[in-house]
């Protein structure tokens, strides 16, 4: 099969796998790095590597299993492991992918019993590396059902660990009929290794959801002497989710998407909040930690975000819903304008949720400020430093 029908395949899949991934209807995405354009996708290296290298991956078969897949490489072998994450149960995986990025995964139990197979391509990003695998899961052939597929996509994390260590996902999930609200909410914690600092880490995440989860149970109490709202009425809910911007020995950055929906609201309401943490050192870094001492790093970052957001609008012609006006307060150089940001190896990721840059229409921004635009301000010896020479 030629390059360009390859690609086309991978299109079809991934609108399959999008098209019918569940989503809840009361939350808003929070803003993530854009995709990189098609054209801008690279399969012919699938092949490729040679040397060993261990690969995560997040993603879903169907519309709502969603899994974490761990892959070792070593030139066209594979051999890991995945798990779905409301089991968490690992199932061992091995398999190949060929030079042109067609890729066979065998699935196994504890038994040795092979009890299903992946099939799907392994698709390079060419923009920032990562691997995006897509294709259809089914039973072993000649098994009963084994000629049903199930579409599936995962997407490579940017995780690079060491002597064992892994990211995991953990979860908080309750419900309450009397009181009518649901929570669920996934976090990541570092599993394996030696290093203190992991598990002050692992608190940080936790300390954080945790306090979520208490707030808003505590809102969904009525005052004394107010009804509980009707049987049969909209009830309230409570969702996190995670994306890993990075995660390595010395350095974890964590965006959450916080969305929540309060019975009787217009329309839910949705956020990002992050946590990025020296693992090196074990604390939570400021903004401010990454630059060097009296570095005047606001306005620079404030610089680029106004003129990437004012090239958004423009290049999205009528579909554009920033205006120059709130693009200037929003981005404003103000410390709480700058409240959520992200550590890529390319640049630091700016979040702008909705309604700091524009209508609440327009939904959450984002803006990637690379390192060769802060360069002169970043403190070589600080977290960052080894992405900024």
């Amino acid at each position: 099969m030629s390059n360009p029908t390859r690609l086309i395949c991978f299109c079809v899949l991934l609108s399959l796998c999008i098209g019918c991934r569940k989503t809840s209807a009361p939350t808003q995405s929070v803003a993530a790095p854009p995709a990189a354009p098609q054209a801008e996708l690279n399969h012919s290296g699938g092949g490729d590597a040679v040397a060993s290298e261990t690969k995560y991956f997040k993603g879903s078969i169907g519309s709502s299993l969603d899994l974490q897949m761990k892959l070792v490489r070593s030139g066209d072998q594979l051999t890991g492991n995945y798990y779905y994450q409301k089991v968490g149960t690992k199932i061992e995986l091995k398999g190949n992918v060929d030079k042109d990025g067609t890729l066979l995964l065998e699935e196994f139990d504890p038994s040795h019993k092979q009890t299903g197979v992946f099939k799907g391509l392994w698709i390079t990003n060419a923009e920032d590396g990562l691997i995006t695998i897509a294709g259809n899961w089914s039973k072993p052939p000649g098994e009963k059902g084994g000629d049903k597929k199930t579409a599936f996509s995962i997407h490579e994390e940017p995780i690079v660990l060491t002597g064992g260590v892994e990211v995991i996902t953990k979860q908080i999930k309750e419900s309450n009929k009397k009181l009518m609200y649901e929570v669920e909410i996934q976090y990541p914690q570092l599993s394996g290794g030696s290093n203190p600092n992991f598990e002050k880490f692992n608190q940080a995440v936790r300390a954080a959801v945790t306090k979520k989860t208490a707030e808003f149970k505590k809102e969904m109490i009525a005052p004394e002497g107010e009804e509980p709202p009707p049987a049969g009425s909209m009830g309230s809910d409570l969702t996190v989710s995670y994306k890993v911007a990075l995660v390595q020995d010395d350095l974890a950055s964590i965006n959450l998407a916080v969305g929540s929906y309060y019975q009787g609201a217009a329309h839910p309401n949705s956020y990002s909040e992050v946590i990025n943490y020296d693992l090196k050192n074990g604390k939570l870094l400021k903004l401010g930690d990454l630059f060097k001492s009296g570095a005047k790093y606001l306005p620079a970052i404030s610089a680029y975000c106004i003129s990437d957001l004012s090239k958004q609008v423009k290049a999205k012609g009528p579909d554009g819903m920033l205006d120059d006006n709130s693009i200037k307060n929003g981005a404003a150089p103000t410390p709480k304008n700058y409240q959520s940001w992200i550590i890529t190896k390319r640049g630091l990721g700016i979040n702008f949720d909705a309604y700091q840059v524009g209508p609440y229409a327009a939904g959450p921004q984002y803006v990637l400020v690379p390192y060769s635009a802060l360069k002169d301000l970043i403190n070589p010896e600080g977290p960052v430093g080894q992405f900024a020479k």
